[in-house]
């Protein structure tokens, strides 16, 4: 329907187009033109052809699902007269695929179904041409064809799970999140696009907003409880068509948890708690865990625990654990089980980040919590945490210095010996007190320790007990042999030692009974003021003594021995505590001179001028301070030259008591000063200056002194004697180089550098033997080697005393073109014996080997190459050379006879 409806809107509009134009006035009339005037002036329209049809857009329904072609609309034009000369072209988008015209009608359809959500619209152009020539008949046109919508598109959400959250208790309408929905339909056409949110799953608690799809609280604070129900999961609708019937919908989820607040507070589990805890547990043990319960999570959930009362406020402490938020009890201060056995403690926990919009600041719990202290075998316990004791430094060896004393503090006592033994009723009135003192002594002999022990047990039952018999009569039964057993129980005891790491050198010792340390070496307070010992307390227990079985009636006054009583240690309590000891001082050091003086007196010196100023030194302290006296020693005081004087400040000045020293008489003078101290007893030593006589300017200043005086304090330091090893040694290292480097044999090199040439002149002053006499050279061993084999024997430096050669008689001529193989291979093996020769210098050189060869004009002058001619060798051409051959003409220019003289 929608269909024909476009057709016929079409038929209307193209009648009233036509019907329009024909009204037009004859120069417009279907036309688009201007008028201008002719130059004569008249007018001349200037016409162009007007567009015969134009189309602005075509509609067409999306969703197609005819078999046929979908028909859009006809296109026609002017210059169509219908007798099929008119052809129609189709271009643009989807020309061809998705739209196709019919190309002598107009017809425009659709070839298949089309989707307004993947394309809202096409862009074509369409022309009229000449169907015979092709030519176009009118402009092209363009014109769109736009796809109606239909409601196609069900609604989609942006997620198709929301996650969203809400604090517990909160009001109705708090506003949780909000869910968007989108359809891809035309929201400009018709109610497709146009959506309505409802909510399908979560009533009573949630509800949304139609037009915005805000989600919120439903329930007011009480029903919104996250301790009674956390998570809510909402369901939300979107509808279009805008909610009405035939419209499509989407669907999501939406899970919404309410978050906690601070709305409950913490409660103990129980209202009272028992622990136990050892007394010998540390500082910052662990005595118990409580625990209280908070039905919020995370921060709302963390406690303060606080002790808040009780006996145990400074013994006990608590703190929270932050993991498990539990309440731990420690032990603050060390327990004493003999002092007290239990405690009760208050204790209080409330929220640590309370929120008074739910909860009062001030909610709290309570609860009461009872420690009982466990008795503990405990190490002995030392009456102070440590000890100063003092002892004077000249104190004899086994003085006590002073004691100390450890006791255990246990309630608890075993026994540490014990006897059974069987007392014949006849032999209880014989035993008398100073048996009871000798029981515990007289353990050696155990026949007799047995008699005692038996003999105690009568004096028990005598009336009236001795007084020293309490220890040893309890545990007293009697006997049905008629006599009594009995068993002896004491407490522990102590047993000291010193720790001897603190103590290497054992000068001190320690009774092992009663704690007393003494003296085992004898004390320096110079040497060592302070002495830091360790005493160890080890708890000592008598194991089991023995067993002293009866003699039946049959062997009266019989008694069987039991083993000897061992006593030993229990090595796991032990205590130990720090004994500083400090030696006292005692006047028992002579003071002496503070240093070696250098003193010196002028000759010219003048009666009562000081020379020196002197002090003294003392290892001792005496409590008021050094007091030293200056006086001159007796065997300087007759016939002294110089004088002492106390200055009454720990110093003494010496003063010259005549003038006209000399040198030459005596260069040193010898006092003897005499240093006491004040304290008692008093100590003095003697100490003796050398004075020097010197040679002094008007100032005074030294200037010499005697050879005898210099001498006294002549010496070398140990730095001067390190100066001149050293130079010595010096001395000794360039002697060594120096005979290193004339052992080392330098060797000349082949050839010279470029670098290394210098100019030489070297004389010969004796006439040799001409060209014979060189060894740099020999052509004939070049041209021979076979005779220079046999010549290498013969000595070159002199002349032999038969020619080797036969001289020449006539001038030599030119030597013939002969083969230079020989030349080369000489040179071939001097250039290998060069490069592989282990003596060639560490640097490059050159070995020159030059040959004329037989092309010479000048042809050679040496005589050496007679050796390869038969004939014989004249050489009168020689002085037809001119003066400078002349030496040479008178040599070899002689007949043949001058070589036979």
């Amino acid at each position: 329907m929608r269909t024909w409806a476009m057709f016929l809107l079409w038929v209307c509009a193209w009648a009233a187009r036509s019907a329009h134009a024909r009204a037009l006035p004859e120069g417009t009339l279907g036309e688009e033109g201007t008028r201008r005037r002719r130059p004569e002036g008249g007018e001349e329209t200037l016409r162009r052809s007007r567009r015969g049809w134009m189309w602005k857009q075509f509609f067409l329904q999306e969703e197609y699902t005819g078999t046929d072609y979908q028909y859009i609309g006809k296109l026609h034009s002017d210059m169509d007269r219908g007798d099929g000369t008119v052809m129609y072209v189709l271009t643009g988008e989807g020309a061809g695929t998705i739209f196709v015209i019919d190309a002598t009608s107009g017809d425009l359809h659709a070839t298949r179904s089309l989707d307004r959500e993947e394309k809202a619209s096409y862009i074509l152009r369409a022309q009229a041409v000449d169907k015979r020539n092709g030519v176009p008949l009118e402009p092209e046109t363009e014109f769109i064809v736009k796809l109606h919508d239909i409601n196609d598109n069900e609604p989609k959400f942006e997620k198709e799970v929301y996650m969203a959250s809400v604090p517990e208790r909160s009001h109705i309408g708090t506003s949780v999140t909000q869910v968007t929905a989108h359809d891809a339909d035309d929201e400009m056409f018709g109610m497709s696009a146009k959506l309505v949110y409802s909510i399908s799953q979560g009533h009573p608690y949630f509800s949304v907003e139609p037009n915005t799809g805000i989600i919120r609280t439903a329930l007011g604070p009480s029903d919104m409880d996250r301790e009674q129900r956390e998570q809510y999961q909402v369901v939300i609708e979107a509808k279009d068509m805008a909610g009405q019937r035939g419209g499509l919908t989407g669907i999501t989820t939406v899970n919404i948890t309410l978050t906690d607040v601070n709305d409950n507070p913490p409660q103990f589990s129980q209202s009272v708690y028992q622990f136990s805890v050892p007394e010998l547990a540390p500082a910052g043990a662990v005595a118990g865990r409580v625990r209280a319960l908070d039905a919020d999570i995370g921060r709302n959930a963390e406690m303060d625990y606080t002790v808040v009362g009780g006996d145990g406020l400074d013994v006990f402490d608590i703190a929270t654990d932050g993991r498990t938020q539990e309440g731990v009890l420690t032990v603050k201060k060390v327990l004493d089980y003999e002092r007290k056995k239990s405690y009760t403690l208050q204790l209080q926990v409330r929220n640590t980040h309370p929120d008074p919009r739910y909860v009062s600041v001030d909610s709290k719990d309570l609860a009461t919590v009872r420690i009982s202290v466990e008795d503990m075998d405990e190490p002995p316990r030392f009456e102070r945490p440590s000890y100063i004791l003092e002892v004077k430094e000249d104190a004899a060896v086994g003085t006590t210095v002073s004691s100390v004393s450890a006791a255990d503090p246990d309630i608890r006592r075993v026994p540490v010996k014990w006897a059974n033994v069987f007392c014949p009723p006849n032999q209880r009135a014989s035993m008398t007190e100073s048996t009871v003192t000798e029981m515990g002594t007289q353990d050696g002999n155990r026949a007799y320790m047995s008699r005692l022990l038996g003999l105690a047990i009568g004096a028990c039952m005598r009336e009236p007990r001795p007084k020293r018999s309490a220890d040893a009569c309890s545990g007293v039964t009697p006997d049905k042999g008629g006599g009594m057993r009995g068993t002896r129980w004491t407490g522990g005891a102590d047993r000291y030692t010193i720790d001897r790491h603190t103590d290497v050198d054992r000068i001190f010792n320690v009774h092992s009974g009663n704690g007393s340390i003494f003296l085992q070496k004898p004390l320096d307070r110079e040497d060592l003021a302070w002495h830091n010992i360790s005493v160890i307390a080890a708890e000592f227990k008598d194991e089991k003594a023995g067993y002293l079985a009866p003699a039946w009636p049959k062997v009266s006054h019989k008694f069987w021995p039991g083993p000897k009583a061992v006593a030993g240690y229990n090595p796991q309590q032990t205590s130990r505590v720090p004994v500083y000891i400090r030696v006292l001082d005692v006047n028992d050091n002579a003071p002496t001179l503070a240093s070696v003086y250098e003193t010196f007196v002028c000759e010219n010196g003048k009666a009562g001028q000081k020379i020196q100023t002197i002090t003294a030194v003392d290892p001792d302290e005496p409590p008021g301070g050094h007091r030293f006296y200056f006086s001159l020693a007796p065997e300087s005081s007759v016939r002294a030259n110089f004088s002492v004087r106390d200055n009454d400040d720990n110093t003494a000045s010496i003063l010259t008591r005549r003038t006209g020293f000399r040198r030459t008489q005596q260069s040193a003078h010898a006092v003897a000063v005499v240093i006491s101290d004040a304290t008692f007893p008093m100590r003095s030593s003697t100490g003796t200056l050398t004075v020097r006589v010197c040679t002094c300017d008007h100032s005074g200043n030294m200037e010499a002194c005697g050879a005898e005086a210099l001498g006294g304090a002549a010496g070398l330091s140990t730095g001067a004697l390190v100066a001149i090893l050293l130079c010595i040694l010096i001395l000794l290292l360039i002697v060594v180089l120096f005979a290193a480097m004339k052992r080392q044999k330098k060797k000349e090199p082949l050839i010279m550098s470029k670098e290394d040439v210098r100019d030489n002149v070297v004389s010969y002053n004796d006439e040799g033997g001409g060209e014979e006499d060189t060894q740099a050279f020999d052509i004939g061993a070049l041209r021979h080697p076979e005779a220079m084999e046999e010549c290498s024997k013969l000595r070159r430096d002199i002349l032999p005393s038969e020619p080797l050669y036969a001289p020449a008689v006539a001038r030599r001529a030119a030597a013939p073109a002969r083969d230079d193989g020989d030349v080369r291979d000489f040179i071939s093996q001097r250039v290998q014996e060069h490069d592989g020769s282990p003596a060639a210098p560490p640097y490059d050189s050159l070995a020159t080997y030059a040959y004329e060869g037989s092309g010479s004009v000048a042809e050679s002058l040496s005589s050496l190459g007679s050796a390869s001619s038969n004939g014989a060798h004249d050489y009168n051409y020689l002085s037809e050379w001119g003066p400078r051959f002349r030496k040479l003409a008178d040599m070899y220019g002689g007949d043949d006879d001058d070589w036979d003289s």
